[in-house]
């Protein structure tokens, strides 16, 4: 099942087909068109893609300096600093795998992914709460060596003068050592030769938690990131994409900023103006100062750029299109957006294991709000029986989604025996299985109903959280909402529901709860409806229903 017998809504065709790069040649391509173009936009200062090349050659030189062989890991500990994509880029050209690690990992998570790839060498930033958290690691495991970035020195001058001697306290107390090394002094100038890669590499592992157990490194080779960073860039229907400024406020850490930000402006030759973290006065100020014209983030975000005195008052008329994904966009939060800034909202869908896109809404024409679009170019699907996922749903029901494409990653890292679960084959193709169960309409347009794991028994009825959640954010006392089911004597689970309220609201529980199950089927109603200060929020900013599992139950 696939979309090009449907109305197909993007620029590209469907059928078109991408080339399969390596990640510096990718790089490489873009900087031999205009070495001297803008890359990144950090805190007033702007690197350009020969800046970060040479910086991100002289890495790959001194980590070889350092011994590092084609295949070795190299982790990055890292928010969103102009070193990074230098780091990136750079250890790939080394030869080596990068692994993502969240700057938010506490040591025990930190030293357990590190252990589990294998990371030989670390990079972080003089950040106290990141080089305490990376220092301990370094004491209590496998990893070598400690590479450390100056935060002020990738600041502009006077701001870097200005940091140094005011906000010492930011700055970490660095023991220097053999293992604990400056990124400057990592750098290097040496002609060293740089070995060859393919396509067919392995270029990064992608921890995702997944629904229980241990996180699992996905792994994604520089095909499948460079062939996705091309299908991303290849939805965008506006002239020059050079020009276009994309609002660098997810974090890099994460596959869908990853590919959707930084892979995909090297794929047009764009530029991103960053932002440290997420901090809304900070990025209206960052749109409106250069330009922005694209912003990809999650739905927490634009809530929380709506709930901003300031998002009134900033010129918001450079930005062409805003992508959400990562988590469902609800349809007030949708509707307030768009009339409050006169900005197009779209939404996508990806996931770790497909390098971070599979669809997403057209940018201009005909979308449908509530869906997550069509299929990028070049990718199929499939929808499986949600009992049986050796067959295939009856024709027009939900069904799990399976995706199969060039961006899907070949398997988790050190776990053979899970190929059997998150893969199946049909026709001669290998699909992915996503745990989404989905619908596709007439023009192409699919539309996640919930997730395999997530759906609720109630005596013997499949209850989707999502339609009891879409039905009570239509309270307009109710801000944001997760449902849960909680065990039952008698029905062996219920829903129950739990939700933030809009500030002065004065709704009470008992309300909300008589509301809503007036509202939906017999099966679906809440035993219960909970008001919280506030949900458990993942790395990214989306409701995490696994934590708020996790803690009740």
């Amino acid at each position: 099942m696939h979309v090009n017998t449907a109305p197909y809504n993007h620029p590209t065709p469907w059928e078109t087909s991408f080339e399969p790069l390596t990640l510096p040649a990718m790089l490489e391509r873009t900087l031999m068109h205009d070495p001297g173009a803008p890359f990144l936009h950090f805190m007033g200062r702007t690197f350009s893609y020969r800046a970060v090349h040479s910086e991100a050659m002289k890495f790959a030189a001194g980590l070889i300096e350092m011994g590092v062989k084609p295949g070795d890991r190299i982790g990055l500990f890292l928010p969103n600093v102009p070193i990074y994509a230098s780091a990136y880029y750079g250890a790939m050209m080394a030869g080596g795998v990068v692994v993502n690690f969240s700057p938010l990992y506490s040591v025990e998570e930190l030293a357990w992914q590190v252990a589990d790839s294998g990371t030989r060498a670390l990079v972080t930033v003089d950040v106290p709460e990141l080089y305490v958290t990376a220092s301990k690691v370094l004491e209590t495991s496998e990893l070598e060596t400690l590479i450390v970035g100056s935060l002020a020195s990738m600041l502009p001058l006077g701001k870097s003068i200005a940091f140094n001697l005011f906000k010492r306290s930011q700055i970490a107390k660095v023991e220097w050592s053999a293992s604990v090394r400056r990124w400057d002094d990592v750098l290097s100038d040496e002609g060293v030769n740089l070995p060859v890669i393919t396509p067919d590499d392995l270029a990064l592992l992608q921890y995702t938690g997944g629904t229980t157990g241990r996180p699992k490194g996905a792994m994604l080779g520089h095909s499948q990131l460079t062939q996705n960073a091309q299908q991303v860039a290849a939805i965008n229907p506006f002239e020059n994409p050079r020009k276009e400024v994309m609002m660098g406020a997810l974090p890099f850490f994460h596959v869908f900023a990853n590919t959707a930000l930084l892979n995909h402006a090297v794929a047009a030759g764009a530029s991103i103006a960053m932002v440290p973290r997420f901090d809304a006065k900070q990025v209206l100020q960052t749109i409106e100062k250069y330009g922005a014209t694209g912003f990809p983030g999650v739905p927490t975000m634009f809530q929380a750029l709506l709930d901003h005195p300031d998002l009134a008052k900033t010129d918001l008329s450079t930005l062409k299109v805003c992508i959400s994904g990562g988590a469902p966009m609800p349809a007030q939060v949708h509707t307030r957006f768009e009339d409050a800034t006169g900005v197009r909202l779209v939404e996508g869908y990806g996931l770790t294991e497909s390098s971070g896109v599979v669809s997403a809404n057209p940018y201009v024409g005909t979308r449908k709000k509530g869906t997550i679009g069509q299929l990028v170019a070049g990718t199929e699907i499939i929808l499986l029986d949600k009992e049986d996922p050796t067959k295939l749903a009856p024709e027009g029901e939900p069904g799990e989604l399976a995706v199969c494409g060039p961006q899907i990653m070949r398997g988790y890292w050190q776990r053979p025996e899970t190929d059997a679960d998150v893969f199946v084959e049909r026709d001669g193709k290998r699909y992915l299985r996503t745990g989404d169960v989905a619908v596709m309409d007439e023009d192409g347009f699919l539309s996640i109903v919930d997730r395999i794991k997530d759906m609720i028994a109630v005596g013997g009825f499949k209850v989707f959280p999502s339609v009891v959640e879409e039905a009570i954010l239509k309270h307009e006392a109710v801000k944001e909402a997760l449902v849960i089911g909680v065990p039952d004597d008698y029905l062996g689970e219920v829903p129950r529901a739990f939700v933030v309220l809009e500030p002065e609201a004065n709704a009470g529980a008992e309300d909300i709860k008589e509301w809503l199950n007036n509202r939906i089927g017999k099966h679906e109603r809440v035993d219960e409806v909970v008001i919280r200060d506030e949900l458990p929020k993942t790395i990214i900013g989306k409701l995490d229903r696994k934590a708020l599992r996790a803690e009740v139950l």
